[in-house]
């Protein structure tokens, strides 16, 4: 587990001093931004595949969108590999025990949240990383991610293009022919940019009532937090908050030593 804090509000008891959680890893912000770029590509040049504007529609204009939107694909399925092995290799917050409900306590919490969101509930479980609702929701659309990428490589392989036309030749028979398959790749283009609108929604709504730097975090990886929340938190608890304390003293001590061999210069 990669874990840093150091307090920053000295003058607060210490159970409300906040301290700097290092949440998000290094692979988790690059692969969320890494999508989130390629699906915008993907959805404009999808859309002007599907439908041409702004352009006169030609051969050579098509070309080029169809070329990009398959650097895009290929973009997107590498940063979905990534994503996959990080749920294996990250820290407690991105590993995938923290998207797949494994106890009583992540239940409950997914029904809370839920409540929160339709105005039945006032205050937010305590969490840290993603909560139940967020968690359960992801899986579903990395499943949404999947499903597109077979769709996208489908529809390629239509055209006779290897190897996608032997890996997926057996995905229209399935999907009601190379018309159902277009228009379930359609459908989930507009699916994935609800949730994306819902994301952003969410994102600043509870960065603004929880006031921990959720928004921020998602590019410097931490979050700022109560003690006392890192201690009831379901993805915190003693532990961490015991290795906050280790890692204070230690930073204290650096940063003692350092002002001690700058006086001595």
């Amino acid at each position: 587990m990669t874990t840093s804090a150091t307090p920053i509000e000295e003058n607060l008891p210490p159970t409300m001093q906040r301290v700097r959680i290092y949440v998000w890893e290094v692979p988790v912000r690059l692969t969320h931004w890494v999508t989130f770029g390629m699906l915008l590509v993907l959805t404009v040049t999808g859309s002007y595949m599907a439908d041409p504007f702004l352009f006169a529609p030609g051969q050579d204009t098509m070309r080029q969108v169809r070329f990009v939107h398959m650097i895009a694909a290929y973009v997107f399925v590498a940063s979905g590999i990534l994503r996959t092995y990080w749920l294996f290799k990250g820290n407690q917050f991105s590993r995938w025990s923290a998207f797949i409900p494994t106890n009583r306590r992540h239940l409950r919490e997914l029904i809370s949240q839920t409540q929160f969101y339709v105005f039945l509930r006032r205050d937010l479980p305590g969490i840290l990383g993603h909560n139940a609702l967020a968690s359960g929701t992801y899986t579903v659309v990395f499943f949404l991610f999947l499903l597109q990428t077979i769709t996208g490589f489908t529809l390629v392989g239509l055209h006779g293009t290897e190897p996608w036309a032997t890996l997926f030749g057996w995905v229209p028979a399935v999907m009601f022919g190379e018309q159902g398959v277009r228009l379930i790749h359609h459908l989930l283009m507009w699916a994935i940019i609800a949730f994306a609108i819902h994301h952003v929604y969410s994102a600043v709504l509870v960065d603004h009532i929880e006031r921990n730097g959720l928004m921020s975090s998602i590019f410097t990886g931490s979050k700022f937090v109560a003690r006392w929340r890192v201690i009831e938190a379901r993805d915190g608890g003693i532990a961490l908050d015991a290795l906050v304390r280790k890692q204070d003293v230690e930073e204290s001590r650096a940063e003692a030593l350092a002002t001690a061999l700058r006086s001595e210069e």
